[in-house]
């Protein structure tokens, strides 16, 4: 388990993001914002827009879509929290940058599989070098609970977020899940014996 490692997950619009924001803020300490998003269109070019202006104007933003261990390394040597926003669109460039070639009819290579678990190893990897008093806050999707995708190619990234998420939340200290802007503390459950443990 990593004491500096805290995750945070939930469907859209769940309150997951604004979660970890306040969580960033009440540290009362420096807070880095890594950013994974990139402007593809316009829509999200806004979406972008709108969630800078949002941020505190003294927190220092890294927008970094791939390379999560080195955004992570980077922000640490000027913040003592770390929020990260978000896993889903971080795998969903992987794949863009993976599979330039992939349509909606193929499935995601056993190479990709290993690369973006990989990657998930390095994050890991750089939380644990945190200093004890430092701060690691990851957002994710959980978008395995709505419909099943269509495409071979929707199933295997929901699928693979599903692992990335469950490597992420046993390995972080803290775990919620974020369900119509109420957070459940996952760790909390489990240590209650109310959550029985994947296997």
């Amino acid at each position: 388990m990593i004491d500096q490692l805290i995750f945070i997950l939930g469907g859209a619009r769940s309150g997951k993001s604004r979660f970890a924001q306040r969580l960033a803020t009440a540290s009362g300490g420096r807070v880095a914002f890594i950013a994974t998003a990139t402007a593809g269109d316009e829509e999200m070019a806004e979406r972008i827009r709108r969630h800078r202006a949002e941020r505190p104007a003294d927190w220092h933003t890294f927008e970094e879509p791939l390379r999560l261990a080195w955004a992570i390394q980077r922000a640490a040597r000027v913040a003592d929290v770390l929020l990260l926003d978000c896993l889903t669109l971080w795998l969903s460039n992987l794949l863009q940058a993976h599979e330039r070639s992939a349509t909606e009819i193929a499935p995601l290579s056993p190479e990709l599989e290993r690369r973006a678990l990989g990657e998930i190893e390095q994050l890991l990897q750089a939380a644990r070098a945190l200093q004890p008093r430092q701060r690691l806050i990851v957002v994710s999707n959980e978008v395995g609970l709505g419909l099943v995708p269509l495409s071979p190619l929707g199933r295997g990234y929901r699928d693979l977020l599903g692992l990335v998420n469950q490597r992420l939340a046993q390995a972080a200290a803290r775990a919620y899940l974020l369900v119509s802007g109420l957070p459940l503390d996952l760790k909390r459950l489990q240590a209650d014996g109310l959550g029985l443990q994947a296997t």
